[in-house]
């Protein structure tokens, strides 16, 4: 096939995405730039909540003049998955639900409200410090996950700048 007819097969592909008004969230229009530095956190109270803020507020940046307010809450439940013959439980399984509210600064208008869920796992077959190191970055993981998953629903649903 020569060069110009894969050059117009491709331009005549790229033709009915152009028409639909597609537009890059990340682009100059897009949704993330109405929330670059314009949302604002409520005060985290705990270590996933914390973790949660901060990678929120990593990926948003921190708001000077908020335009909305984000709320959110977080629940974390633990279950082992693996045991031993004896009992002993050498693996967990870290389950993360998380509930997010977007709201106008005025604190009426809600922009956009849902529910995010992840997991992770981590291993409990070395010593009692492993273990807990284990945790911890198990926790600081799912937040990370969690924050993410927030983030672009947020991006995806705010309104053009």
């Amino acid at each position: 096939m020569s060069w110009r007819r894969r050059h117009l097969l491709l331009a005549a592909a790229c033709l009915p995405l152009a028409a639909c008004g597609f537009e890059p969230v990340y682009g100059p229009n897009g949704g993330a730039q109405s929330l670059q530095n314009r949302v604002a956190l409520a005060e985290p109270g705990g270590r996933d909540a914390y973790l949660l803020a901060q990678r929120i507020e990593g990926r948003l940046g921190r708001a000077a003049d908020p335009a909305y307010r984000l709320e959110t809450a977080v629940n974390t439940s633990r279950d082992g998955l693996a045991t031993t013959p004896d009992g002993k439980t050498t693996r967990y399984h870290l389950v993360g639900t998380a509930r997010y509210t977007l709201r106008a600064a005025d604190g009426n208008t809600v922009i956009a409200q849902g529910r995010v869920q992840n997991f992770v796992g981590y291993s409990a077959t070395g010593t009692t410090v492993a273990t807990l190191a284990a945790e911890r970055d198990a926790q600081s993981r799912l937040m990370t996950i969690l924050a993410d998953e927030i983030v672009d629903r947020l991006i995806v649903a705010a309104p053009a700048p």
